[in-house]
Formats: C-alpha cells, structure tokens, sequence
C-alpha cells in the first residue's frame, strides 16, 4: 500500500487532546478532485449518501450500514475509500465537544422608562440606560442606521423562523440544517427547551422593531438566519459546513459556543473548519472577507483562559467577553489576550440580564454569559456594515479598536499600551460603541494590505525549572512588510508535566505586557503544547522592532522544557490615512511631529514643510499652514486634549501634533521620552534607560547621554557608555584580543606551575614513604642474621 494510503489509515485511528478516545461517527469527510458529480458517483460506489460540499474540493458523505457511533474506526470502509484512485484522502469525523456559552441565573425587575413600543423595551437597560452607560446603539438608528441589506446569520441550535418578533426578517438563504441535511432551521422542542440557544441569540440581533411585542434587534432591519449544528454530533465537517455556508450572501456569521469551559480543554477548529476560516476571509463577501464573531467563554469560575480556544484566539475572529450592568468584570468571564471588545451581559445573582425572543413564540428576560454578548456585537457589525458595505473583515477589526470606549468598565488590569491606546485581559480596548463606529466606517479607507512576518528564536530544549521562571528575549531588527501591528501570535512547543501551572507572558520592544496564559488550576494533562498559537491584541498599532521578551512561568513541582519558539507578527507595511476632513477618531499619519521644519518668515501663509519618518529616515514634503506646525507657547503646552474623561477628568486623546504622555497632552515629549505615532495617535514612550534623549527605544538610538556617561561610536552605533567604563568602549578590537589572549596565557602558566609543584611533592612523598620502608626492611633483615649467627656460635661451643 502507497504511504498516502498509509497515512489515511493511520489518521483515523487518533485519539482526542484529552487523552479520551474518540467517538466515531458514521460521517466522512472526502478529498476528491473534479467536481461535485465526481463525488457523488464515488458515494454511491461505496455505499455512502452524499451529502453536500464542505470547503474546497472536500465533501460530506455519510454511510448508513456504519453505526452511528463508535469508539473504534471503521477500517473496512476507509480502506475501501482510500484505495479508490479518484480519492486523495478520505477522513472519518469523530465528535467535537462544543458547548453553549449561556448561563441560568434568575434576575431582579427593571424600571426604565419605556420609549419603544416593544414590551420589553423599558427591560433592555444595555440599549436605552444613555449617560455613556449603554452600547450607544439609539444615536446610530437616529442616523437612520438600522443594519438594513446586512445579513447575519447564528451558528448555534437551530432557529424558530416563524416566531413573531423574528419570521419578517428572517433569511432562508442564510439558514440550513447541517444535522438533519435539510433547509429547514426548526430547532428540535425538548422537555427542557433545550434548543433554545440560536432563537434567543437571533433576537438580539434583529427582533422587530416597534411591533408592540418581545425585544428590538441591536440591527432590527437585518435579515438573520440560523444554522442548526449543534443539536447532534459536532464534527469538523459540520463545522466547516456551517462556517462556509453561502459565503458570498452572509456578511456576519455569530458563534456563541467553543470547546469545553472546564479550565482544562486545549482545543480549536480542525483542519477543514481552519480551511473555511480561510475561504471566508479571503473569497467571502467577494473577497472583503466573512466576518466571524465569536463568544470568547465562561470559564471564569474554573479558571480557564480563552487563548487555550482556538476559535478565539483566531486572528480571523472577532473575540467579544461581556461586562455586567455596573461594569463590573462578571464572574465566568475569561480573560486573555486575544479578546478585542466588550459587550454587556448577565452578572452575578440580582443584576439584571440581556432581553430576547425565547421558543415558543414567548420573550426572555434571562439571556446570559457571553453567549449573549457575542450576538450584541453581531448586530453592531451590521450597523457598521450598513454605514460602509466596502469593509474587509480587517477593516471592523481596525474599527472596533478604534471606538471602543473603556470608561466605566472596571478592572485591575487596565494598561495604555505603546501607542496610548488602553486595553485590558477583561475587556480587550473596552465596549462597543454603536454610533462612533458608524460615524468611523462612513468615512473609512480600506486598510492596507495585510503582510505576515515570523521570527523563530534559538532556543530548543530550554528547561524551565520548577518554582522558577525562564526568560527569553528575541530581537527583531526587520519585519518584512509590517511595520504597523495589528496580530501577535507567539507559537510554542513545550513538554509540561502539569500543563496548568505554566504561565507565559509577552512584552512588546515598546513595554506592552500581555499575558498569553494564566495559571489554570484544573489542568492536569501532562500533553503540553504543540506549536499552540497564542495571540495578543494588545500590541495593535505598534512597531515590531526591537527586543520582545517571552517568560514563562513553572508554578510546578517538576521541571518543563520549552521546545520550539516563534513570533508571527501580522500588520500593515504603511500606516493608514484617512481624509483630512475627520473629527478626532481620524488615524494620524506615521510621522514624528518633533522633526517639523518651518519657515517662519510669513505667519499664515502656507509653506514647504519637510516630515521625516523616524523608523525608516524618509522625507518627504508637505505644504501646510504656519499655524498647523507652530510650536504653541510655554503657557498652552498641555492644552492639547480633546477627548476627556467625564469620570475621572483624565485626558483620553490629543489633538493632531500633540503627544499623550502621563495623562496629559504636550507638544514636545519631556526628556527620558520621545514620540512615536500610529495611524491614530502618538504617545512619549520611555527612552532606554541609558540615554537622557533618545530618538527610540533602543539603547543604540540615544542622542544624548546622563551627566555620568558619554556618547561614544561602538561598531557603527552610536550609545550611551559610563565614563568609568568608557576605555573599554575605545580600545581596538586587536587589544581585546590580545587583552583575552594574555589573560588565558597567564592562567595557563599557573596551572602548569601548579601541576608541576603538586607532581614534584607526590614524588617527594612517595620517595621518602619508600626510603623508610626499605630501611626498616634491611635492619629487621639484619638483625634477624645476628640472630642467626648468634645461635651458631653457640652450637659450635658445644
């Protein structure tokens, strides 16, 4: 048999992550070249039902005389399928664990006023509170934005089409049942309701409006449809028929459910629903992208960590955690890096829930966990989309980070990252702003293409002892193609005895911490990870160059090694800009405003100002009036804000050509700092601590030095040396040699002297230990013949 077959057979027999034996179902993914027709004949030559297209050239079949499930693989039907030469590879699926990120907590009565005819409309305190207390969805439907030509379709349980508040804007083109193989979205009515799940997230994104029943949609004039899989056996195949499911009609697709929140599951898509992310976000919507929203979990109470999830720790996904009414961090909400956005949602016992159409024709006031959030965000898209239906799925990405609003979320973890931009573990960049991210995506340009840089660090079969941490630091001096972050994954192998007592965090070249993995009690596995790829958000915007630093953490008992690790940086060659025109939510250009030139022989008129870029050295030329590059007096010099907490009364955002730096707006960074810019905004970053002035962060890039230290060229760069250590930093490289090899001489002249001396006295030793041997030998021997001539005398006498 050919190894291709080979490795058909082999691949079947795998066991899950956990250690468990898979189940196995009587469902085959199959790789086949030449069409749909061609698939279809080879189903029916081997006794299988065929199903539909996945992804690609790889289809859905199905064989009925296998049972359904089984702990063992059917190798009589997959050897017959592997060695049919129209078959490249041919995959039995095995059962996925997905769970629904819903909760069941009962909450208190609502007051509010009502202002919608929808009966529960005084309920939905997350849409109508105002005073910066809701997602500001009001202020984008006063501007006539209601999601309208945007379709958005739940991945979930199914979906009640005919239920009251939904069925006008329900969507048979973006509905299916992956798990009965029909159109039809019914959910399947339990005792329990148990498949409740996919009606009530449908309703938050688009129930009818003022229809004087239930909720109003977030985008009450999209259209919304359901895709029933999750209510039978979850496989890669039904993932990535669901995922792919009309690409080029569905602009949002909704998940809000993942693999086991149990703080112990290391788990993402497989590898046909890994190529249906793809095929999304490079052909869907005609090639801007599919946009994928997804629930980033509920395992706070188990202390779990979303980047052990797969699906959100995607750089294709848009990741959204929850807040509580009060802003509070809710208690099954996972933190991690990889989260870019809030929504609100359900909290602990007494605060209020999220509003929605519930089976049975009937509304609920009892939504809950992040499965309520991640719909919340959906329809926001939708309204985003409707304002600008040019976005690439990277453009709401970009839009996302810039609007959302972190006042009145609170968390210990909150921290300004390289570039100004607060952002947190909880709560990514902060809650979702409806209104300004309309207003943005009106006035949006596409972002620039994106390019993908890695970085592979020397360092296999590092140990990482127990009660200790190991350090490793990877400097990046080119990045092809991106020299504007947006992703970060770093990639690691390691082997773990107890996989959950690793911590791992990553800082930035610019000082942005982000922590890649808690510690996570209940993980036991002894399976570490393989090339596991832990993503941040957190650097977003910032420069790629310089140092980033990995530490990871061993809490445990025995010693971890670390086996391979590597940087992927994804971004942007240049910085995005948009039209003059804009309010303050326009990204700035990349250029440091310190290095502006002006004549100033006639105020007001315009002039010939030359910007230099302080990454690359280029110039360029732009004309511009006097008054936009005067430097403002001693007295205005951090009057620069234009965005101010109402809270707090601490400065959020300067205006063009001013720096935030330490709460407040200057327009020349203090010394220790120098500026940097993104595409939106420019910050003081902290100078290496070895230079007074700097032009960057390295300490190769100082331009002036403290009292102590001088200047000095050291192989071309130029850097900040002690004065005491100042020769070492002038001699040649000759003296250093000479210096070393001079010093290795005398210790090898000791160390013969020594070993001479020590040879000479074990000789010494051993001689003397010999001489006085020999001697007492002779005179025993001596007086031993006395003896004997003694008593020979005395027989001769006789």
């Amino acid at each position: 048999m050919c190894p291709r077959k080979i490795f058909g057979l082999a691949i079947v027999a795998l066991v899950t992550l956990g250690g468990r034996v898979a189940a196995y179902t009587n469902q085959w993914a199959v790789h086949i070249e030449g069409g749909p027709e061609v698939a279809k004949q080879v189903a029916r030559e081997h006794g299988f039902q065929y199903l539909d297209k996945i992804v690609d050239d790889w289809y859905h079949m199905v064989h009925t005389s296998v049972v359904k499930r089984s702990a063992e693989p059917h190798f009589g039907v997959q050897g017959r399928l592997i060695e049919d030469r129209r078959v490249r590879r041919a995959e039995q699926q095995r059962v996925k664990s997905r769970t629904k990120r819903d909760l069941i907590i009962k909450r208190g009565p609502s007051n509010l006023k009502t202002v919608l005819n929808d009966e529960m409309w005084p309920q939905m305190w997350y849409l109508n509170r105002g005073k910066g207390l809701d997602m500001n969805v009001q202020e984008a439907w006063a501007e006539g934005i209601t999601g309208r030509g945007i379709v958005v379709t739940i991945l979930d349980d199914g979906l009640e089409k005919n239920h009251p508040d939904l069925y006008k804007n329900y969507d048979p083109q973006a509905s299916y049942d992956v798990n009965n193989h029909d159109e039809d979205p019914m959910p399947r009515y339990d005792v329990l309701d148990s498949n409740r799940h996919g009606t009530r997230c449908a309703g938050e994104v688009a129930a009818t409006a003022n229809n004087s029943m239930c909720a109003v949609g977030v985008a009450f004039g999209a259209g919304v449809g359901g895709v029933r899989m999750l209510d039978g056996d979850v496989t890669d195949a039904v993932e990535a028929r669901s995922l792919s499911l009309n690409p080029q009609h569905i602009d949002i697709y909704s998940a809000s459910w993942g693999p086991d929140d149990d703080g112990k599951t290391v788990d993402g898509p497989g590898e046909l629903a890994t190529r249906a992310f793809i095929e999304g976000i490079t052909k869907g919507r005609n090639g801007k992208g599919s946009i994928f929203v997804w629930a980033s979990g509920n395992g706070g109470r188990d202390h779990d960590n979303c980047n052990c999830d797969g699906y959100t720790n995607s750089i294709w996904t848009l990741s959204i955690s929850s807040a509580t009414e009060n802003g509070q961090v809710p208690w099954y909400s996972e933190a991690c890096s990889s989260t870019l956005a809030t929504t609100y949602s359900s909290g602990s016992s007494g605060e209020k829930q999220v509003v929605t159409t519930d089976l049975h024709h009937l509304c609920t006031s009892s939504h809950t966990g992040t499965s309520a959030s991640a719909p919340l965000a959906a329809g926001i898209c939708a309204l985003a989309l409707e304002a600008n239906k040019e976005l690439t799925w990277r453009d709401m990405q970009h839009i996302v980070v810039r609007t959302a609003k972190p006042a009145n979320l609170k968390a210990m973890d909150w921290v300004t990252n390289g570039v100004g931009r607060n952002v947190s573990h909880s709560f990514g960049y902060g809650l979702m702003d409806a209104a300004a991210m309309v207003r943005l995506a009106r006035r949006w340009r596409t972002v620039p293409e994106q390019h993908k840089c890695e970085v592979s660090a020397p360092h296999m079969g590092r140990p990482i002892p127990p009660k200790s941490q190991l350090t490793l630091e990877l400097h990046v001096k080119e990045c092809s193609g991106v020299n504007f972050l947006e992703h970060v994954q770093a990639k690691v192998s390691l082997m773990a005895s107890r996989r959950g007592d690793l911590q791992i965090q990553l800082t930035s070249p610019q000082g942005t911490k982000s922590t890649l993995l808690a510690k996570r009690p209940h993980d036991i596995s002894k399976a570490g990870f393989n090339q596991w790829p832990f993503m941040s958000v957190h650097t977003w915007g910032e420069r790629p160059h310089g140092t980033w630093k990995l530490e990871i953490h061993n809490e445990g008992r025995y010693q971890d090694t670390l086996e391979e690790f590597k940087l992927i940086f994804y971004g942007t060659e240049t910085s995005l800009e948009l039209d003059d025109d804009l309010d303050k939510d326009k990204p700035l250009s990349s250029v440091n405003h310190q290095d502006v030139s002006v004549d100033n022989s006639a105020i007001g008129a315009r002039h010939n100002v030359v910007v230099t870029d302080p990454w690359t050295g280029s110039q360029q030329v732009e004309c511009v009036s006097h008054q936009e590059v005067q430097r403002p007096t001693t007295e205005n010099q951090t009057s620069g804000c234009s965005s101010i907490d109402p809270g707090s009364g601490r400065c959020l955002e300067c205006k063009l050509n001013w720096y935030y730096n330490n709460g407040i707006c200057v327009y020349k960074c203090p010394t220790g700092t120098y500026g940097i810019s993104d595409e939106t905004k420019a910050v003081c970053s902290s100078c290496h601590y070895s230079c007074l002035t700097c032009s960057g962060s390295s300490n190769t890039e100082c331009t002036s030095c403290h009292e102590d230290a001088e200047l000095s060229m050291n192989l071309g760069e130029s850097v900040c040396i002690l004065r005491e250590l100042s020769w070492t930093m002038h001699s040649t490289l000759w003296f250093y040699q000479m210096t070393i090899l001079f010093s290795i001489n005398i210790v090898v002249f000791i160390m013969i002297i020594l070993y001479v001396a020590i040879k000479w006295y074990l000789r010494r030793r051993n001689s003397l230990m010999y001489g006085y041997s020999k001697v007492s030998y002779t005179s025993n021997g001596d007086a031993h013949k006395d003896k004997l001539q003694e008593n020979a005398s005395s027989s001769d006498s006789e």
